[in-house]
């Protein structure tokens, strides 16, 4: 028979025993249960987190076993939001979980993030105009979010919420640009530091597919630096850094960035950086593929 005290008992000496309780009643929300937010769930439910809200559209194929813990060959074909609430009840039979099958949304967000003690982001890296709608949405509610982008095998962590800069204020996104230079923005927000670089072929991206180089390593790390956030925001310890700070941890290269970037991408060696990378992918012909994707056209309005 399930006990949860017996359950996350090993969480005491870390977590309180009144903290736990209060773990349990809160809300956490993740939109995407894929790379990273499969790994997010799965995170929050060990730490004993009892509310979950989850939501995607999509299904497991094999290309994911690489590194999303709900891919394996007997999930392939199946609902990734599905698996994913399977997963949590599996832990902790005794968790809610509220799943929708769709993604996010104009129409669906404002009912997601209602009543939520953490947002979580676990959106696609190419679907940025569904980001925008999630982070506005948190946003606009005062509910803290999260990003924590896998990049290699590394991972970044930045946090959204009242006193910091605002997803778009950060990122200095905004409607009317097109989508490549708003992808070209988050991409070097993300990583002020650009840690993994070094390493990264990006001539592997594929957007026609959403193709990334991408591993198990750099979604552990991101589910790590959202969990500790998480008990950091849910329990009140204190300030979180929130944007423009921002944190990459890169365990290849076992280097720490943890800074705060004056002005977000607004910053004039962010805009430097954007000018070099817009360069380099448009040489690698990412922006005309791009294009064909979305014809052309500005970003569409979160």
């Amino acid at each position: 028979m399930f006990s949860r005290s017996e359950a996350f008992e090993r969480n005491r000496g870390l977590i309180s025993p009144a903290e736990q309780e209060k773990l349990a009643g809160s809300l956490v929300v993740i939109a995407g249960c894929g790379g990273v937010g499969g790994l997010h769930a799965h995170t929050c439910a060990r730490l004993g987190i009892g509310r979950f809200r989850i939501a995607d559209a999509d299904s497991f194929s094999i290309a994911n076993i690489n590194r999303q813990i709900g891919a394996t060959t007997e999930t392939i074909g199946r609902n990734k939001a599905q698996v994913t609430a399977e997963m949590i009840r599996a832990i902790n039979p005794e968790a809610s979980v509220e799943v929708l099958q769709e993604n996010i949304c104009s129409a669906n967000v404002a009912d997601f993030v209602r009543g939520a003690s953490l947002a979580i982001d676990g959106v696609d890296f190419f679907a940025l105009p569904a980001r925008r709608i999630f982070f506005r949405a948190a946003w606009e509610s005062h509910v803290p979010a999260l990003t924590a982008a896998p990049l290699g095998f590394s991972a970044t962590l930045h946090v959204f919420a009242d006193g910091g800069m605002s997803f778009e204020e950060y990122f200095d996104i905004h409607d009317g640009q097109e989508i490549f230079d708003q992808l070209v923005r988050f991409f070097v927000g993300l990583a002020p530091s650009g840690l993994h670089l070094q390493y990264m072929d990006l001539s592997s991206v594929d957007i026609k597919t959403g193709r990334g180089p991408s591993s198990i390593i750099g979604s552990q790390i991101a589910a790590c630096l959202v969990g500790a956030a998480a008990i950091r925001i849910i329990l009140k310890r204190g300030s979180i850094p929130t944007a423009p700070s921002y944190l990459q941890i890169d365990c290849y290269r076992q280097m720490v960035r943890k800074r705060r970037l004056r002005g977000g991408n607004r910053n004039w060696l962010q805009r430097a950086k954007r000018v070099v990378l817009t360069r380099k992918l448009r040489a690698l012909g990412i922006d005309r593929s791009l294009t064909a994707i979305v014809g052309g056209q500005s970003a569409p309005q979160p």
